[in-house]
């Protein structure tokens, strides 16, 4: 569908065309395609969209023209006419960027929300006039309870990634912020898939909406050359090194179940030699940011990163996933993979797999219809480990099972926990 259309057959007004066209873009990509004229229309949408369709751009665009078309003579303070709702700061950063990229020739205002960081900044800022508020729903709500913000005057409300939302135990938060809202607004609902979760939500809140969907159901990427190595978990570190330094890859994302793993995986890649970062919900927001821009522009190598710190990243041209341990939901692996084979790129994802590990391994094929290669590792064969190793390793699988029973993501995050 997207090979014959242009944005400028999109109907969209000349300055986010001009912006569009200074982003390098002429064709919209398929999601854009279908929800850009449906949200135009005005009606709501659920959308199926995996994060690298270019599905921010989808919602963004058409929000931008809309609030361009219905002009408001006197925007009060800390009154937005636009909500956006996501589940992680990476992505409320991710969405303000693309908002900021196509309305910069427009008098549009945004902001975004989240916490972790001062809200007084944020507080001072609600003063002025406000248009578009992209917004974690836990720190939104802290700002409902003191007042400091208006949602009468919503126009338009997107719930992004509503899967997520779900997964992290923000539904109660949700529709708290629901609850907030005019009952006369245009919804639109964006999710990885469309489970039975998303089902029932979508008919909480959207009215008669139109569906697009980009994605087959929890297909994996054929782009992505997938392999498996059986390796006993503590092997896993000195493995990865030695297949990063010999492989000489230069930017790998690699995911592990938890904080504490990201950290002592990262801190062992640096002492190998190799620049390497972890993010994850205990880092600060600027710790995070430093380390996700360092790797996008090639000063860290090595990016490690729980399942929910890595939502919400846009890295263009990402060659190399790895999965340090399998995630305990399926789901999450395909998201994980969906990182790399974009925009008609091949990529190549390697899943380090313990014994125990077979278990989510075969739910994992089952999900994706197909066995992944196991292949071995030529040119490495395990160190063998001293006392004070095998000690830390003891109390490291001690560590993992008392996290074991917080939460399917197996992160340490309570129910409900607020990004």
């Amino acid at each position: 569908m997207s090979t014959q259309i242009t944005f400028a057959d999109l109907a969209l007004a000349e300055p986010l065309l001009r912006a569009i066209t200074e982003a390098g873009y002429t064709q919209p990509t398929p999601i854009q395609a279908q929800a850009i004229p449906q949200v135009l229309k005005g009606g709501d949408l659920l959308a199926a969209a995996q994060t690298g369709t270019g599905k921010t751009a989808g919602f963004t665009l058409p929000i931008l023209h809309l609030l361009l078309q219905r002009p408001i003579a006197q925007q009060r303070p800390g009154r937005p006419r636009v909500l956006i709702l996501t589940p992680t700061r990476e992505l409320t950063a991710q969405v303000e960027e693309s908002v900021q990229t196509y309305g910069k020739h427009t008098p549009i205002r945004s902001m975004v929300m989240f916490g972790g960081v001062n809200i007084n900044p944020q507080i001072t800022a609600l003063k002025k006039p406000l248009d578009i508020l992209v917004a974690t729903p836990g720190r939104l709500l802290d700002h409902l309870g003191q007042r400091t913000i208006d949602l009468s005057g919503v126009e338009i409300l997107v719930l992004d990634e509503a899967d997520r939302m779900l997964d992290m135990g923000f539904i109660r938060d949700i529709r708290k912020v629901l609850a907030a809202l005019p009952k006369q607004r245009q919804n639109l609902l964006f999710s990885a898939t469309f489970s039975d979760e998303i089902r029932t939500l979508a008919r909480g809140v959207l009215n008669n909406p139109g569906e697009v969907s980009v994605t087959p159901r929890n297909t994996a990427s054929e782009r992505v050359h997938q392999t498996v190595h059986m390796v006993e978990q503590i092997h896993k570190r000195d493995l990865i090194s030695h297949i990063i330094r010999e492989s000489g890859w230069h930017q790998v994302l690699v995911f592990t179940r938890t904080k504490h793993g990201a950290n002592r995986l990262a801190e062992k890649l640096v002492k190998d030699g190799l620049s390497a970062a972890a993010i994850h919900g205990n880092k600060s927001q600027a710790a995070r940011t430093r380390a996700l821009e360092g790797f996008k522009q090639g000063k860290v190598a090595v990016l490690v990163a729980t399942d929910i710190a890595a939502r919400g990243l846009d890295i263009d041209q990402l060659p190399q996933v790895v999965n340090f341990e399998l995630p305990n939901v399926p789901e999450d692996y395909v998201h994980r993979i969906g990182r790399t084979g974009r925009a008609g790129a091949t990529g190549s994802a390697v899943s380090l797999v313990d014994p125990s590990e077979i278990k989510l391994l075969r739910a994992i094929e089952n999900l994706i219809k197909k066995p992944i290669e196991r292949l071995p590792v030529t040119g490495w064969t395990p160190a063998p480990r001293s006392a004070a190793q095998i000690a830390e390793d003891a109390a490291d699988a001690q560590r993992e099972a008392g996290r074991s029973g917080r939460g399917a993501l197996g992160n340490g995050r309570p129910s409900g926990a607020r990004t």
